[in-house]
């Protein structure tokens, strides 16, 4: 059993995923968010690249039935009910419906995973929930690539330190998988943040410029480890929540 991490500095190959047990991480803010909005009650996040194909796929379903959800750089998408804020998706406004989901990031590296033999979603609140899922998932036996979504082509601290902490949890679980150089070094940037994923807030560039946005409290919220314990699995291009004891 081969681990690697993909930092986000370049685009992923079809020979990175290809039936490998694939985890996607975008800590701030699209895998909270999709954890949030599964966790109160939303059928399923259906991720697209671009704000055209979202919009487009959203007007052929029933509007009751639909939200639509996203952002480009920080900001809500005119026209779209919510942005990326993950205390936008309650359950009052969420529960029932499908999201139409578009990000700067995290989509466009989800819809990069196709042909893998499994895909999940992550960041740090369902971080052990996750690595539950890829044990399950990978058995010892199937190899396991970690894409950090990272941000417009270049690394993002946080998503380097979550990789790091599934790295670390699945080498708990299976200590003689092999880690590739990528592995090797999140487990060595998560290390100062073992104890606590807090201080990213001010170590991260990405987190500090959504502060500076007004969005401080998606941050306290986006480093809450395994305050949401989902696992969400990516498949036939829709996010769902993981059932308990499925893998």
């Amino acid at each position: 059993m081969k681990v690697d991490v993909l930092l986000g500095e370049a685009p992923v190959a079809p020979a990175d995923v290809a039936d490998r047990v694939v985890v996607v991480i975008d800590v701030l803010r699209a895998a909270t968010t999709a954890a949030c909005a599964l966790a109160n009650g939303a059928r399923a996040l259906i991720p697209f690249e671009t704000v055209e194909e979202a919009a487009q796929r959203a007007r052929t379903m029933d509007q009751e039935s639909v939200r639509l959800g996203g952002e480009r750089r920080m900001v809500r998408i005119p026209g779209f009910d919510f942005g990326n804020s993950p205390r936008e998706y309650t359950a009052t406004l969420v529960g029932g419906r499908t999201v139409i989901f578009t990000t700067t990031n995290g989509t466009l590296a989800l819809t990069s995973t196709h042909g893998a033999r499994s895909c999940f979603f992550t960041g740090f609140v369902n971080a052990q929930a996750t690595i539950d899922a890829v044990c399950a998932a990978a058995a010892g036996t199937t190899d396991v690539t970690i894409v950090c979504a990272g941000t417009e082509r270049h690394i993002a601290l946080e998503d380097a330190v979550c990789a790091g902490r599934l790295v670390r949890g699945i080498r708990t679980a299976f200590p003689n998988a092999q880690l590739g150089d990528g592995a090797r070094l999140a487990e060595m940037i998560e290390r100062p943040y073992q104890e606590s994923a807090a201080a990213l807030a001010s170590d991260a560039t990405h987190a500090r410029s959504l502060i500076t946005a007004g969005f401080e409290d998606d941050v306290i919220a986006c480093l809450a480890v395994d305050s949401v314990p989902v696992a969400i699995r990516y498949s036939d291009r829709q996010l769902r929540a993981l059932p308990a004891g499925e893998d």
